[in-house]
């Protein structure tokens, strides 16, 4: 009941299927009881990591059980680092229905909201950057 070390392509797909190797490795732990958590990290993780790596490319994922604790590392080709945007309080006056929502490369600015998510999952939440390129975003969650 080792680590889950793996690399996949960047696709629309990979989200779900680290979700789904994550779970496994979840319940060979006996750890179900912090799954939802871990899978809304991993998804996020693994969406960014996608969306910053060009389709030919591979992204990586490691998911470790550390004494007290998991580790969730994806690691993407891109220098970028992940954008953080500020938390706010939303009203019902700023939910207003956008015409152009289907378009084609349209940002409707919802955008931004997964580390955030991330950071108030995970007891700790890090970057590293590696050479030549690329970043390991890690997320830690406490068992």
């Amino acid at each position: 009941m080792g680590e889950l070390d793996i690399s996949c392509l960047a696709a629309g797909t990979a989200p779900g299927l680290v979700r789904t190797l994550v779970e496994f490795r979840l319940a060979e732990w006996g750890l179900e009881k912090i799954a939802d958590d871990i899978l809304l990290i991993a998804g996020e993780l693994v969406a960014n990591a996608v969306e910053h790596t060009p389709l030919d490319r591979e992204i990586r994922v490691r998911f470790t059980r550390e004494p007290g604790a998991v580790v969730l590392a994806v690691w993407d080709s891109s220098d970028a680092l992940p954008v953080v945007r500020p938390v706010t309080e939303l009203t019902l006056d700023d939910i207003v229905p956008d015409a152009r929502a289907l378009d084609d490369g349209h940002d409707d600015g919802t955008g931004g909201w997964g580390l955030p998510l991330v950071r108030a999952l995970a007891s700790d939440c890090r970057i590293g950057k590696t050479e030549p390129c690329g970043k390991w975003v890690y997320a830690t969650v406490a068992v």
